[in-house]
């Protein structure tokens, strides 16, 4: 259908000047109309599907095992220098390799995220794979497609049948600290970096989360073997054409001296960038240059890249706080003055444990030394102690949990401390809840950590058996609702992004995301306030639907307005990316409102959504308060209701019925696991995937493991004195015992299924797996343990059968020497009868 194609083609190219070269022509308005258009006639068209259609950037929730590819041209890695005396070096053996002749460099940008290999076939996007090894990766296809930077489809007419372009994906630093704060909320993980962000997914096997995650692509090299210019430089500037996102941080040189100014350049403004860098590449321009100058067995002769140095700063230790992960561990984090570093505003830096703490000899509101280098989590390597407060007493790691109270313990051996109370901590709970819902174990679909902890906090569940009387409590969970409040922060200020959106400086309706981003660049009021135009100019991520100068300008206005009454009383703030709520109220400009009655109102209410949903009578028992003050506060709030929610801080999270009806159905589908996975959910300590199968073969039901001897469970295979004893003293606590019968009323079988695929093939048999092979390991580990065999990450005398794939290494050559049989893929598929 020609409708069809027509807006593909339209909406990608909207898509490349809005994404690529930030120079949007229509609305977000009209891009959704068309999209919505799209969308409906693929829907009545399903025959003209297309998996580079636009609309399917958003990804969708199917699990797919990745699949490894081989590169048609090799992915070599670059050596590393860092001195300057290195890149002189480096420059002579150029010259030397190609004779004397004269010779041009291209210096880029070194880009920290996770490598990438795009392929095209007549323009269209057929396979993105990773680097892998460099000789075989895998297929994220499916994920990349996902990426806005990305082009589904060549631009252009003149570009090769066959086209493949290399570059680095990216997770931009103001995704990477937002995701950072919903999981620190969340009380999960944070990621350790933008690299391992990016990296970790582009792996996630739903794509549909991945689009969520907002991933960036920059695009730097052609292999040498497509021929579309003489110059790598050419090369860029062509790609550049077909619409491709390469990068304008590209300068060519001539000399050492040009060199090193690009390299001095960027180490300054790195820190401006929108995504990490970790230093400088410098290739030769000449592609003849290139094939004459080869490549060493691990990287090519033609190019080099250039290391920086760890950026440290210096910052006020503010507190210390410590956090309770799922297993217990208790994580020291250090609360810091609020200081710019590596192109993030850092807040907070882990301290790891007490030993960190005692070896830096920390006290409190001690001056730090925060380095990110290649971390972008932050961490403390110093303290000045010469600035350090007399009498400051030293940081006392504590004894108790903070969350539920019990006294912590530490294993001999190991650096951490942990909170025993694994049955009643809040933490620990939500931890085995997760476990319990995961894929490998009972795989409920809907039941997320944010859902956990609404049901948590709202009481509906106290065990992982309760799980299981949700499906008749259906009306009850439509609609509930909780507010995330933002533990990241005190409740008495209000980020500066908020403050900026809410005023609506430098235009109607600024977006929250561009009032964000001039937050986190400038990091306070007064810096802002005070940008020249080429400053604000030069922020890459600012996006906006018309004329970038022209609402660059507009911002201009509102800093240059005169008797700008509300930014004036704005800016007593100072250099902080944090308002005070008395400042943001007496910025409002009530009638009759002066500071200090301001500063009265933010004691009462801690935060702004408190005030502006507060009744007459409330806020007219403000201290100092007289009625006809309370009566304009109350009447300013309700005619200033669209400002109060642009800075009101807390967002809600809620149940809808859709949701819930996903949830039950995923709770229903789980009473089918089989007793491996049940076992598995357990999250018994020490039992694990391997342990579960193994003890779900040989006693078949989970009334006669719960009555196991320990003499019964060590003859089991592969279960040790350990787990035998975890085992234990697991069910030798009431409490267990009593939840797995309301397991069992529940409607889970606790018998093992004989049509899940239990057969004795393979019974007797240790397999290791090695190499590469067509489908992920996974794959055949499954086939092993239902065939009755045994996987063992380790070659030993005790192996039957090695499969060995592609590029398998010394297990290949230990099982040699051993006399173990090896397979090929095919030769195991032979043994297994498909």
């Amino acid at each position: 259908m020609d409708r069809i194609v027509e807006l593909r083609k339209l909406l990608e190219y909207y898509n490349y000047l809005y994404y690529v070269k930030n120079e949007p022509v229509v609305t977000d308005q009209k891009f959704d109309e068309l999209m919505h258009e799209l969308e409906r006639l693929e829907a009545e068209h399903p025959e003209m599907f297309d998996p580079n259609s636009p609309t399917q950037r958003v990804g969708n929730d199917t699990t797919n095992e990745f699949v490894q590819v081989a590169h048609k041209y090799g992915m070599m890695s670059l050596a590393n220098t860092y001195s300057e005396q290195e890149i002189r070096d480096f420059d002579e053996r150029v010259r030397k390799g190609i004779g004397g002749d004269d010779v041009e460099y291209v210096c880029e940008l070194k880009y920290d995220g996770t490598s990438i290999s795009l392929r095209y076939e007549e323009g269209n996007l057929q396979v993105a794979v990773t680097r892998g090894d460099g000789v075989r990766g895998d297929d994220v296809t499916t994920n990349v497609r996902t990426i806005r930077t990305v082009p589904l489809h060549m631009q252009g007419e003149d570009y090769p049948a066959e086209f493949e372009i290399r570059g680095e994906i990216l997770m931009p630093f103001a995704v990477f600290n937002r995701l950072n704060e919903e999981r620190l909320e969340a009380g999960e993980a944070l990621f350790a970096n933008p690299r391992n962000a990016a990296a970790g997914t582009l792996k996630l096997q739903n794509s549909s989360v991945v689009a969520k995650r907002q991933l960036d692509c920059y695009l730097y090299y052609v292999p040498g073997e497509i021929t579309l210019t003489p110059t790598h430089y050419g090369n860029l500037m062509k790609a550049r054409e077909w619409g491709f996102n390469v990068p304008p941080y590209i300068e060519l040189c001539h000399n050492i001296d040009e060199i090193l100014d690009f390299i001095h350049k960027w180490d300054v403004e790195r820190k401006n960038l929108p995504v990490p860098i970790d230093g400088i590449v410098i290739k030769v321009n000449s592609i003849r240059q290139q094939l004459q100058l080869g490549y060493t067995a691990k990287s090519p002769r033609w190019a080099v890249a250039y290391k920086f140095k760890a950026e440290r700063v210096e910052t006020r230790l503010l507190s210390v706080d410590y956090q309770v992960g799922r297993t217990g561990s208790i994580t020291p984090v250090a609360n810091l003055e609020p200081v710019h570093i590596a192109g993030t505003t850092v807040k907070r830096a882990s301290l790891h444990n007490e030993d960190i703490i005692r070896e830096l000899d920390l006290h409190q509101h001690d001056m730090v030394y925060v380095e990110k280098g290649g971390e972008i989590i932050p961490k403390i390597v110093g303290v000045d102690v010469e600035k350090r407060v007399a009498d400051a007493p030293e940081i006392e790691f504590i004894t108790r949990c903070p969350e539920c109270g019990t006294a912590l313990i530490r294993h001999e051996g190991e650096a951490n401390h942990y909170c025993p109370n694994e049955d009643h901590c809040p933490p620990q709970i939500a931890g085995k809840l997760e476990h319990f819902v995961s894929r490998k174990a009972m795989d409920i679909e809907g039941m997320g950590g944010e859902t956990i902890d609404l049901l948590l906090t709202k009481g509906f569940i106290r065990d992982i058996a309760d799980i299981y009387t949700l499906p008749s409590r259906r009306e009850e969970l439509i609609g509930l609702e909780k507010i995330l409040y933002p533990e990241s922060y005190v409740m008495t200020s209000i980020p500066l992004g908020k403050v900026i959106y809410a005023f609506e400086i430098g235009m109607k309706n600024i977006s929250a995301k561009n009032a964000d981003v001039l937050a986190e660049h400038f990091g306070s009021l007064a810096k802002l306030a005070g940008a020249s135009k080429e400053e604000l100019m030069a922020v890459g991520s600012l996006q906006f639907p018309g004329d970038r100068e022209k609402s660059v300008n507009k911002i201009l206005e509102y800093f240059r307005m005169p008797f700008n009454e509300p930014l004036e009383r704005l800016k007593q703030a100072g250099e902080v990316d944090m308002l005070p709520l008395d400042v943001v109220i007496y910025a409002l400009d009530i009638p009759g409102i002066d500071f200090h009655k301001a500063g009265l109102l933010s004691v009462k209410f801690d935060y702004i959504y408190r005030l502006y949903t507060a009744t007459l009578e409330e806020i007219a028992e403000t201290d100092e308060m007289s009625r006809e003050d309370a009566e304009r506060v109350y009447r300013f709030l309700q005619g200033k209701e669209k400002l109060i929610r642009k800075m009101n801080t807390l967002s809600v999270y809620r149940l809808q019925e859709r949701s819930v009806d996903n949830l039950i159905a995923g709770i229903e589908k789980s009473k089918q696991r089989n007793l491996p996975e049940f076992i598995n959910a357990l999250g018994i300590r020490y039992i694990g995937e391997t342990a579960s199968r193994n003890l779900a073969r040989h006693f078949k039901e989970v009334r006669k493991l719960m009555d196991a001897t320990f003499e019964q469970l060590t003859e089991v295979e592969d279960i040790g004195e350990q787990m035998a004893g975890s085992v234990i003293r697991y069910f030798e606590k009431t409490e267990n015992r009593e939840m797995m019968e309301r397991f069992l009323q529940y409607g889970i079988s606790g018998t093992m299924q004989e049509e899940e695929g239990e057969s004795d093939r393979l019974a007797g048999t240790t397999f290791v797996i090695t190499g590469t092979l067509s489908l992920p390991r996974e794959h055949f580990k499954a086939m092993i343990l239902k065939a009755g065999g045994k996987v063992s990450d380790s070659v030993s005398s005790k192996t039957t059968y090695l499969l060995a794939g592609e590029n398998a290494g010394s297990k290949w050559q230990k099982a040699q020497k051993l006399n173990v049989t090896i397979l090929t893929e095919e030769e195991f598929n032979t043994l297994m009868g498909s």
